[in-house]
């Protein structure tokens, strides 16, 4: 019997069977830098501390050295200390075991319970699917939110905007779509906020029914930049692996303007020049690549709702500008709505679904349109109603808007815990407005 060793010289000769380490040289702020280890950008490396080994990302090179961030503190790290490289970027588990489960931005458990056998590891950084892979967006996903259904109707696959200041209710209402929503699967990704609003979001907004049928992955404003940055990405490759299967997943971050801030953190660390307001390059072209991972494919929707922190109302500044270049609508929240009592304080003329003349029948989207040009027609007018100067039979048009203005915040308003359907939304909205 004659045996053909050809192959397994082939094999033998392919193997990568000589691992290369590293050493640190040096730590300057939030960067690590490394001599020797072979890696490439986006690797996942370890330097091995007094305290255990300290998983770091090779984030770029600087004359010969490997630059690294750190996942996690940088305590323990001395000069000299090994670099030891993992030879795979990073990857974040994923499952229906996952559901109900609180995990960090790489994907460890935070609730003080093991992950469950059975999840698969998917990895944290991934392609867009094709454009000619996606399906076009012709069905309406139901939120359960009446002025959402009824004014500003989404579809399976939608990215939308929240762009809202803070304390205006944006937690509040993506409490409560993720809640009443009929999407199979809610997604939700809290970058880069206080550790007080995390756990009041969970047991507050979210609540029990909620949080059965979602992953919260969480990063906190003291979690290192790049951990913040990589919550994000493993918020949307969980919801990539439900979509894959089938589902349609209801992908929730709040927020975008936290995310664009630690990627500027790390730009600004690895020596990217500061552009507008100081943000750095690597920031504009990373929100597309987060944000085109959302939407249709061959099998499932991501519909993506994105919070964007607007302070003062400054719907032009950097981020804000670009991210609602990207999406397909945006729900504006209104301070001065808010302070009216008037909840979810959606402001009804600042905002727009782009997608909804493809996916609203014809009358509700009559309806939606005659319900803005009258609330357009009272505000135009507020301030000759306000302190009397109007005469009611001057204008027809602005009669019908002072009747018809108090019916429609009434629409707009919705309890927090009041249940309504996309069916009872069109109906209200179109009896509005006959």
């Amino acid at each position: 019997m004659s045996f053909r060793f050809e192959e397994y010289e082939r094999i033998i000769d392919s193997a990568d069977t000589v691992r290369v380490n590293g050493r640190v040289n040096q730590v300057v702020g939030l960067l690590i830098e490394a001599s020797g280890p072979q890696a490439a950008v986006g690797d996942l490396v370890h330097v091995l501390t007094g305290l255990g080994p300290m998983p770091c990302e090779v984030v770029g090179f600087r004359r010969g050295a490997v630059l690294l961030m750190p996942l996690i503190s940088t305590t323990g790290i001395r000069q000299g200390s090994e670099v030891v490289p993992a030879g795979l970027p990073l990857s974040a588990p994923a499952g229906q075991g996952l559901l109900g489960r609180l995990v960090d931005g790489l994907g460890e458990p935070l609730d003080d319970k093991p992950l469950p056998a059975g999840l698969v590891k998917v990895p944290i950084v991934r392609d867009p699917p094709s454009p000619f892979s996606r399906r076009r967006i012709l069905e309406p996903l139901e939120t359960g939110v009446r002025v959402l259904d009824g004014l500003f109707t989404i579809g399976k696959g939608q990215r939308l905007g929240i762009f809202s200041g803070s304390g205006v209710g944006k937690s509040t209402l993506m409490g409560m779509i993720a809640r009443n929503s009929k999407a199979d699967v809610n997604v939700i990704g809290l970058v880069g906020e206080r550790g007080r609003e995390v756990r009041e979001f969970i047991e507050k907004d979210l609540g029990e029914d909620g949080l059965r049928r979602s992953v919260v992955v969480v990063a906190t404003s003291d979690r290192p930049a790049l951990v913040r940055v990589k919550a994000a990405f493993t918020a949307t490759a969980i919801a990539e692996y439900f979509r894959d299967q089938g589902m349609d997943v209801m992908l929730m971050m709040d927020s975008v303007t936290r995310f664009a801030l630690a990627q500027r953190e790390i730009g600004l660390a690895v020596g990217e020049p500061p552009t507008t307001r100081g943000y750095t390059p690597s920031v504009f072209s990373l929100l597309p690549k987060l944000m085109e991972r959302a939407g249709t494919a061959r099998t499932g929707s991501i519909t993506a709702i994105y919070t964007v922190l607007v302070e003062g109302g400054d719907m032009d500044e950097p981020v804000a500008d670009a991210v609602r270049g990207i999406l397909d609508g945006h729900l504006v929240l209104s301070r001065e709505l808010a302070q009216q009592n008037i909840f979810p304080a959606v402001d009804i003329l600042a905002s727009i679904s782009r997608l909804m003349p493809d996916i609203a029948p014809k009358r509700q989207f009559e309806a939606a349109g005659k319900a803005k040009d009258t609330y357009s027609t009272y505000m135009q007018s507020a301030d000759l109603i306000g302190i009397g100067a109007y005469k009611a039979g001057s204008n027809p048009k602005i009669d019908t808007a002072i009747a018809k203005l108090p019916k429609i915040q009434e629409f707009i308003k919705q309890g927090i815990r009041e249940q309504t359907t996309y069916d009872e939304a069109v109906k209200s909205l179109e009896a509005l407005m006959a």
